[in-house]
């Protein structure tokens, strides 16, 4: 979004009204929104992305119900508690339901600063499918080394739904949810982008696989038994922080306004 839709939409910058560091978690909240929209991975508004502030407070970022996730600002964003209230009156509304899933993962994983949600077709294809994410791909090595499942229980609205998903999700930074979507954490922005990025993409090669109707090769247990080590090796130990300013600057070739 440009300088003059964030004119339109009457967002006063909050660059001087917040520290420094919750400054740039929010320019970075605000690419990922993009970038989820650029490679064309929104749902209208649906969907979310949060991320932790730094503190005791224990307050998030998310998005304002209502914008496009190529409209999404450093300033548009809202920050919320625990349950999803906003801590500021005039920001854009959100939608708590929205957050449940968010908040449920926040508030037992310390090492979640990002929690990125996704409804595409691919991952909903193989959310539906009985056996999940195979072996298939060099990519799908990746997140099935840390991957968990939710069975599907309706619309995310019910508080008791929070217990049965942080059992599930556990200690993966993955999660597939039956019927539903893709899941991500990360103890960064760029770290859960990416791991979104790969889960995502072995999703598409799956389901283009499957549509092949070929007999198929899996990639052996042993190779698979092996990916976390690798992992670490193919981003040089810097994790989603290897791609991340490349993903900013291509941002900023295509609209900077994400940092207004």
């Amino acid at each position: 979004m440009s300088s003059a839709t964030s004119s339109q939409l009457n967002i006063p910058s909050k660059k001087d009204s917040v520290s420094a560091e919750e400054w740039q978690l929010r320019v970075d909240l605000a690419a990922a929104y993009r970038l989820i929209a650029l490679y064309g991975w929104d749902d209208l508004i649906f969907t979310h992305i949060s991320a932790r502030i730094p503190g005791d407070e224990h307050h998030f970022l998310i998005n304002p119900y209502g914008l496009m996730f190529e409209e999404i600002t450093a300033s548009s964003l809202v920050r919320v508690d625990q349950d999803a209230n906003k801590i500021n009156p005039e920001d854009f509304d959100i939608n708590p339901a929205g957050f449940t899933i968010h908040s449920a993962i926040h508030a037992v994983r310390d090492d979640a600063e990002c929690v990125m949600h996704t409804h595409t077709a691919a991952g909903v294809a193989v959310s539906a499918q009985k056996d999940g994410l195979l072996p298939l791909s060099q990519q799908s090595l990746f997140p099935l080394a840390s991957l968990a499942y939710h069975d599907y229980e309706g619309v995310a609205l019910r508080e008791d739904e929070k217990a049965r998903l942080q059992k599930d999700l556990g200690n993966a930074n993955s999660m597939i949810l039956r019927n539903h979507g893709l899941l991500t954490v990360g103890k960064s922005i760029a770290n859960a982008f990416l791991g979104m990025y790969i889960l995502q993409r072995a999703c598409e090669v799956q389901i283009s696989a499957l549509s092949g109707n070929r007999e198929l090769t899996p990639i052996p247990d042993g190779i698979v038994d092996t990916i976390k080590q690798q992992a670490s090796q193919v981003t040089k130990g810097q994790g989603g922080n290897l791609a991340w300013p490349g993903l900013l600057r291509k941002l900023d070739r295509l609209d900077p306004g994400f940092r207004d």
